[in-house]
């Protein structure tokens, strides 16, 4: 019978800020440490080799499949799953804010992440490359799918990733504080994340495992917070706010399908009812005036004559 149970740890840490060096030297030690508490997966924030706010510095901290960087991350993976955040260099001199997912001191996959933030004090899209797709992969969770923070805000990447199969979803993370309002004890960004990893979590019955930093860069301060949520909703592991923490979940791999019997939300799913409407959408613009790369050839639609004529 296939072993039932997983053990994950996130290692909460506060990279230094372009020392690719003492960074990797941190995350081998958060291995080493994982290793020794018998997790089968290590999970590290958003941009744990190079830290966030790079800047100018992106094209000098990017590291390349065939780099020494990439080598020693992949070795770190012997005999334990690891994910690792860092600027990742394409072929064709890109760079990308990946997560990169190593097994046995190989490469498995890569996400890059898809929605780069621009708004407040965000500059993501003006120094890195946006990813144009979102996979699930085999991992020791089973099927999953890799998140990288601002990604996990749009509803949308929660949904592609479950109707893809997945039966946990990793997002490491770099979620700066934004204040306290009122009655609550901690961060209002903190709040936000908590009930959005609770809810993907119960809606779409899988594992959330969320790896967020602390420290400071630039004036900025992170929250941590980094936590493991069952598919009913339930938090398994909580790391501490405003420091450098290391939890370890247990997970049972029977959870997220006891959690989809008991509301069979993916099963009575109608894909081709969502895909039809996104596609008229797509193609009037809707209320929001959306307009996508796909949008004028929605518009129109050949004539037998192979001409063009406007859908209605």
């Amino acid at each position: 019978m296939a072993e039932l149970f997983r053990r994950v740890a996130v290692v909460q840490l506060a990279p230094r800020l372009g020392d690719v060096e003492y960074n990797l030297q941190q995350l081998e030690a958060g291995v080493r440490r994982a290793r020794q508490e018998g997790a089968h997966l290590v999970v590290f924030p958003e941009l744990a080799l190079t830290g966030y706010f790079l800047k100018d510095m992106v094209s000098t901290v990017a590291i390349r499949h065939d780099s020494a960087e990439m080598e020693r991350l992949a070795a770190m993976s012997r005999g334990i799953e690891v994910v690792v955040g860092a600027v990742e260099e394409s072929e064709d001199f890109r760079f990308f804010n990946s997560a990169l997912y190593f097994r046995d001191g190989v490469l498995v996959h890569v996400h890059r992440k898809v929605y780069l933030p621009t708004y407040g004090l965000f500059d993501e899209a003006r120094y890195l490359a946006r990813g144009d797709r979102i996979r699930c992969f085999a991992s020791a969770l089973g099927r999953a799918a890799v998140l990288i923070c601002e990604d996990l805000w749009h509803p949308s990447t929660a949904y592609v990733a479950a109707l893809d199969g997945a039966l946990a979803i990793i997002c490491p993370s770099s979620s700066p504080l934004r204040g306290i309002s009122e009655g609550r004890d901690h961060d209002d960004n903190a709040a936000y994340w908590e009930l959005l990893n609770a809810v993907y979590a119960q809606t779409f019955g899988v594992f959330v495992v969320y790896a967020n930093r602390v420290g400071f860069e630039d004036g900025v301060g992170f929250w941590g917070g980094s936590e493991v949520v069952s598919p009913t909703g339930q938090r398994l592991a909580k790391a501490k706010y405003y420091e450098e923490d290391f939890i370890v979940a247990e997970l049972s791999l029977k959870e997220p399908r006891r959690q989809r019997v008991a509301a069979p939300l993916l099963r009575d799913e109608n894909v081709d009812l969502t895909i039809r409407e996104l596609c008229r959408i797509r193609r009037t613009g809707g209320v929001l005036g959306y307009k996508g790369e796909f949008a004028d050839e929605e518009a129109s639609e050949e004539t037998p004559n192979g001409g063009k004529r406007e859908r209605s």
